[in-house]
């Protein structure tokens, strides 16, 4: 990513977002722009580059601004790994209307799989699954998770903060996405065959695996995601994004312990960011 360099008043934008600790955007409400993205003013923003989520099934965008698209996350350190409840992104496997939602709860998009799940996989599990203010995970609920990549030499850990250093403040960033449902069965995909675990492959820290059966995943330029921006509070960050285009099932017994022991400090599902649509905060999809 080459992304705010030159302009001091830009850097000092990007150490504040990284240094909020969360993956940049997720936690923080601000009342004059909800997740609606109606502030003050409804004007898309001027001067950013591409945002994200997005529609993956349309390639059409119309944002000038270009950066390098990242090397292959093989090639970089996994420095963070979270998830949302609900897809962020949209396509035709995750692209049931959730609702409207609040400050980018109960939003989002769900896998049209969790729609067709046996009374087995929908079974109520024995206790609360990463619960938090806004709830808990039960079987049927949809979740995209984000294995987060850098350029920088890091060891994974908490929030966007993990992914640079003091020597590398402006890093290549890209985005490993996954669109799970989730189902109350043992022999559904085991979450923590896709955590870290302290894994290194090559020399860089990589994730024990992360879903290759689930389509070709649609690359394309964007930003950060979350709830405190829309398309009037647009992300400055530079991203490269990986998202698969078909949703997988994951034993939601699993995506429990997990949140209960990580490497990120994660223990509940984040809120989602309203679905990008204006074709002019959209980069082409090549």
């Amino acid at each position: 990513m080459k992304s705010i360099k030159g302009s001091c008043a830009s850097i000092f934008v990007l150490l504040g977002l990284f240094s909020a600790g969360t993956w940049a955007g997720e936690e923080k409400h601000d009342k004059g722009h909800g997740h609606d993205g109606h502030g003050a003013s409804n004007e898309l923003c001027v001067g950013f580059g591409p945002q994200t989520p997005r529609d993956i099934d349309s390639q059409h965008g119309e944002n000038s601004s270009v950066f390098t698209m990242a090397p292959d996350y093989k090639e970089m350190n996994l420095c963070n790994i979270h998830f949302h409840k609900n897809a962020e992104h949209k396509a035709k496997a995750f692209s049931i209307y959730a609702g409207d939602g609040e400050h980018g709860y109960d939003s989002g998009y769900q896998c049209g799989i969790s729609k067709e799940l046996s009374k087995a996989e929908l079974a109520p599990t024995k206790s609360a699954i990463c619960k938090s203010e806004h709830g808990e995970l039960k079987p049927g609920d949809t979740i995209e998770v984000h294995w987060v990549h850098t350029s920088c030499d890091i060891k994974p850990g908490k929030g966007l903060g993990s992914c640079l250093s003091d020597a590398c403040k402006n890093p290549d960033l890209r985005v490993e996405t996954q669109v799970f449902t989730l189902v109350n069965d043992s022999s559904a995909l085991d979450f923590n065959s896709l955590d870290y675990d302290g894994n290194m492959v090559n020399g860089f820290h990589q994730a024990k695996s992360i879903p290759g059966n689930t389509g070709k995943p649609v690359e394309f330029l964007g930003s950060t995601t979350g709830p405190s921006y829309s398309e009037q509070t647009c992300s400055p960050m530079q991203v490269t994004w990986s998202v698969r285009p078909q949703c997988a099932k994951v034993d939601i017994t699993s995506v429990g312990k997990w949140c209960e022991d990580n490497a990120f400090e994660e223990d509940h599902a984040h809120g989602v960011r309203k679905l990008v649509t204006s074709s002019k905060l959209l980069s082409e999809i090549k």
